[in-house]
């Protein structure tokens, strides 16, 4: 934390410790709950069925008792494990990260073709094109750096415990996940926390604003799912701290320039609109001190875009990710258009012919109500954004100049991001993400806007009954946090809502 000569400070720090660790309860009670549970009683309807049928074979084979319970008791592992369709994976998004994870480490290759089965290890996120030994395989459609990264954790996990993924994956899943999401967010809240001490003027919203990092926004209900929303958000976090530092605190040492394009790189990395607030702190630390810029910020940034240019030739020959294979005009590069086989039958792949809410929205207008302030909306969702709006304009007309340049930027940023998904994408990608809680495009851009909250949360400050509106803002945001229980893989409780109501959508 900032040094402070506030009586108050050692309270403030007192509460956020508070909260992070209920955030750290919260998120690791979430983490060991999860499992589809929408699956427990088939599977156990079906064990039961196989071991009722084995019972009346060995019975008409006239085994005895004690060798009937015996063989009952070894055919029950094998049912079991024929059988298994509980599992902590919870969609197709994040089973194919899971799934690219196990090839590397268990068959040492990028295709999973071997390890797809019917009942847990599926996926619709994959692509299928020619790979280095002239044959036709199925790979993740997730960029391949940070399944890199995670096979090297469970490589280390595996050689360690003897735990797999297929034997083990509650274990496994779990250990992984809080390591690479729960700590993670632990650190994103820490700097939310600095930054606000950094920048609030108060005590209630300084507070407010960590409570909002801790239990507020999106991110928390993916803690349970592999996903790239939360490495991108943290380390944006960590990129506009090694900003602050720079660009207000004066701050001229190469590590700090190193930290900033590192994260800013790996940030992009895996969210690519994140690429515009790195190619913005790029140019502006240029500006500000070309030379640890030159020997810190550039290197960083090299190095973690070699990695994913090179994870990505790696696992599928080409430098391009295999979203940007979709061409119209060429089978060869349109690696979407596909058949495959599972257990003997001829597959189509998915995005042949997209269901639901993967048809995507028809109109623009009808995509930006929604992603704004309807069903899947930034605002109707998570209101608190409403006083990061309303932050960025006070910080734009009466802020300190580090503050107005702040707000600048991320104004221009969240705008670009807004207008490449809501208005420059075609219908097939206007799904606001696919089947999830909320509009997880702009997820990576919750430490920007819980900076950007600071001023009007220090100005609700002047009037109980404004407290009490930002408190209203705030349980609200709790509340479509809170919605999706134990799978962020679920409709708002915005469109659930309207669906009851009669309202109806990719019919």
């Amino acid at each position: 934390m900032t040094p402070g000569d506030d009586s108050t400070r050692r309270l403030r720090i007192g509460v956020y410790a508070l909260l992070v660790a209920l955030a750290a309860g919260d998120m690791c009670g979430r983490l060991l709950a999860v499992n589809s549970v929408n699956r427990q009683e088939l599977e156990s309807a079906q064990i039961s069925r196989r071991m009722a049928e084995l019972e009346r074979q060995f019975r008409s084979e006239g085994v005895s008792e004690d060798a009937l319970q015996a063989k009952l008791e070894a055919a029950r592992v094998l049912v079991e494990r024929e059988e298994r369709r509980q599992r902590p994976f919870l969609s197709g998004n994040d089973r194919s990260r899971w799934l690219a994870v196990r090839a590397l480490v268990e068959k040492g290759t990028f295709a999973i073709d071997e390890l797809i089965d019917r009942n847990v290890w599926n996926t619709i996120d994959m692509v299928k094109h020619r790979g280095r030994d002239g044959q036709m395989h199925l790979y993740s459609s997730k960029p391949p750096l940070l399944i890199v990264l995670l096979a090297g954790e469970y490589w280390l996990v595996n050689r360690i415990t003897g735990w797999t993924l297929a034997d083990n994956p509650y274990e496994v899943g779990r250990l992984m996940l809080f390591t690479v999401h729960v700590l993670p967010m632990l650190l994103l809240i820490w700097i939310v926390a600095r930054l606000s001490e950094r920048f609030g003027r108060s005590d209630w919203a300084r507070i407010y604003v960590v409570a909002a990092a801790a239990f507020g926004t999106m991110l928390t209900p993916f803690v349970v799912v592999l996903n790239n929303h939360i490495i991108g958000a943290v380390s944006a976090a960590v990129a506009l701290d090694a900003l602050v530092r720079i660009w207000c605190d004066g701050e001229r040492r190469v590590r700090w320039f190193a930290v900033a394009g590192g994260a800013a790189a790996f940030m992009a990395a895996n969210e690519l609109p994140a690429l515009s607030l790195a190619a913005l702190m790029a140019a502006a630390l240029a500006v500000v001190a070309w030379r640890p810029w030159l020997l810190g910020f550039l290197p960083a940034a090299a190095v973690v875009a070699a990695a994913s240019f090179g994870t990505n030739y790696l696992a599928h020959g080409s430098l391009r990710p295999p979203y940007a294979h979709r061409s119209q005009t060429d089978p060869d590069d349109n690696w979407y258009r596909y058949t495959y086989v599972l257990d003997g039958k001829e597959r189509p792949s998915y995005w042949l012919q997209p269901q639901g809410i993967d048809k995507g929205e028809p109109t623009k207008s009808a995509y930006a109500l929604h992603t704004l302030i309807g069903h899947h909306g930034v605002f109707s969702l998570t209101p608190i954004w409403l006083l990061s709006a309303w932050g960025l304009g006070l910080w734009l007309v009466r802020g300190r100049p580090e503050e107005r340049q702040l707000a600048a930027g991320i104004l221009l940023v969240s705008v670009v991001c807004l207008v490449f998904y809501i208005g420059l994408r075609p219908q097939s990608d206007r799904n606001y993400g696919g089947m999830t809680s909320g509009f997880r495009w702009v997820f990576w851009m919750a430490p920007l806007w819980l900076l950007a909250m600071i001023p009007a949360v220090d100005r609700l400050t002047r009037s109980r009954w404004a407290m009490a509106v930002g408190l209203l803002l705030l349980a609200f945001s709790v509340m479509s946090a809170s919605y999706p229980t134990w799978n962020p893989w679920t409709q708002p409780w915005i469109y659930n809502w309207l669906q009851s109501c009669g309202w109806r959508s990719f019919a």
